[in-house]
């Protein structure tokens, strides 16, 4: 399992004395790090149960099939929400899956990643959801909210771990002046998770669903494809209730996202953007790439341009030891000679999205940023929504979807000088 070490923010406090020289003062530490997490198969595999709905307490990703919308709880499960009337959504169910980052659907069947498995679930009716069948041992590791698991077949375990806060107290020599004085480690940590969904508007195809522009899942044509940090898995779906494992293919180190535009595959990588020509989708075969400096790099593309936004938070290990957070616009319309064509500065990009000209991104604790694209040499900003912290974004006939750490909102940006927020679903603050 690969080593990651702990993002921790430690508080000193020095209760000082002044009766004696020899007086002990006490130093309080506080920090968050890691306790190991062992699962077994059968505990994974008999986990799954479907809940009464449930507090969004650690979302993940977003990902939409008509009328529903489906928020990943960081391996956990996912949420299912009515929402047929995005100004009042429902939560209507939570199911329990393990291990679940990603998931994408077609028809009436949901694909999710549990751990190491692929799992197919009948959605038919979603407040009774069941599983239909189960591709075992496909995955051998991942990464989500900053911590990797790691698969060993040979004991058949899941080694993963979970956040958990620490607080220690030791005497420890005074110092003559009372103080306080704050310290911050900042973790290397290896940024590569599954990610469901498809992308921005009109990618879906097939009866499948759309996700967000951090997608590492895409449904074309029957299939679905899965990227890991070094490879692409390929599912054929003929049989929707029970898909195969087809070819795995060797992309580089890496890989982050997934984008299906017509018929290419967009991939977004921490060293820069990849193209593969999909028009047989049993054997998508490369085409180009165009290098950045490394960061982290979700890709959505409309017409013949290619939106990239690129972020560094001075962490080498998950998006490179480069200050890049800006957004370039890359001419692909010839697909084997990608050409950047401009860059914009950005505060520290993350998911993104576009449906007709009108682009929006996230910017993590800098909120929501909304952009005119009409002229993609010329993109300017229209509207910038703070007091949130974002991560990506589905735009949708006019609705647009957003998930953060903080919950859910949705606004309605028809008038895209002017969205206007519809609901939201805020997280349950933890204790």
């Amino acid at each position: 399992m690969k080593k990651n070490l702990l993002r921790a923010v430690s508080f000193f406090s020095l209760l000082i004395a002044f009766t004696s020289c020899k007086d002990n003062c006490v130093e309080t530490n506080t920090y968050r790090g890691y306790e190991s997490v062992m699962i077994s198969l059968n505990e994974l595999r008999t986990s799954v149960k479907t809940l009464a709905p449930q507090d969004l307490v650690n979302p993940g990703k977003i990902y939409v099939k008509d009328n529903y919308l489906f928020i990943n709880e960081v391996k956990k499960g996912f949420h299912i929400i009515d929402n047929s009337n995005p100004a009042a959504p429902k939560a209507i169910a939570f199911i329990q899956v393990l291990g679940n980052i990603d998931i994408a659907v077609q028809g009436n069947i949901l694909y999710a990643d549990s751990y190491t498995d692929f799992v197919a679930f009948d959605i038919s009716n979603p407040t009774a959801i069941k599983e239909v069948s189960r591709v075992n041992e496909v995955f051998t590791y991942g990464t989500a909210d900053g911590i990797s698991w790691s698969y060993n077949a040979t004991n058949q375990t899941i080694y993963d771990s979970k956040w958990k806060w620490y607080t220690t107290t030791q005497e420890v020599a005074c110092d003559p002046k009372p103080y306080y004085y704050p310290v911050t480690y900042e973790s290397w940590g290896l940024y590569s998770s599954f990610s469901a969904g498809s992308a921005s508007k009109g990618t879906a195809t097939n009866g499948a669903g759309v996700g967000g522009s951090t997608a590492r899942f895409a449904i074309v044509n029957n299939h679905l494809y899965a990227v890991t940090n070094d490879e692409m898995k390929l599912f054929n779906l003929a049989n929707p209730e029970k898909p195969v494992k087809d070819a795995s293919i060797k992309l580089g180190f890496g890989i982050e996202t997934i984008f299906p535009y017509k018929d290419k595959l967009f991939l977004g990588t921490t060293t820069g953007m990849q193209i593969w020509n999909n028009e047989n989708p049993n054997n998508p075969t490369y085409l180009s790439r165009l290098d950045h400096v490394r960061a982290c790099d979700p890709v959505v593309v409309e017409d013949d341009i290619a939106y990239v936004t690129l972020r560094s938070v001075n962490n080498f290990a998950r998006c490179g030891p480069a200050i890049a957070n800006q957004l370039d616009v890359i001419d692909v319309s010839n697909p084997a000679t990608p050409v950047l064509k401009k860059s914009y500065e950005m505060e520290s990009p993350y998911g993104l999205g576009i449906d007709n000209k009108k682009l929006f991104i996230c910017e993590g604790k800098g909120g929501l940023k909304t952009f005119n694209a009409t002229n993609p040499m010329d993109v300017k900003q229209i509207q910038h929504f703070k007091d949130m912290d974002t991560f990506d974004v589905i735009p949708l006939n006019g609705t647009l979807m957003l998930i953060g750490k903080d919950g859910l909102y949705q606004y309605d940006y028809r008038d895209a000088n002017n969205l206007k927020l519809l609901s939201k679903i805020l997280v349950k603050k933890e204790n």
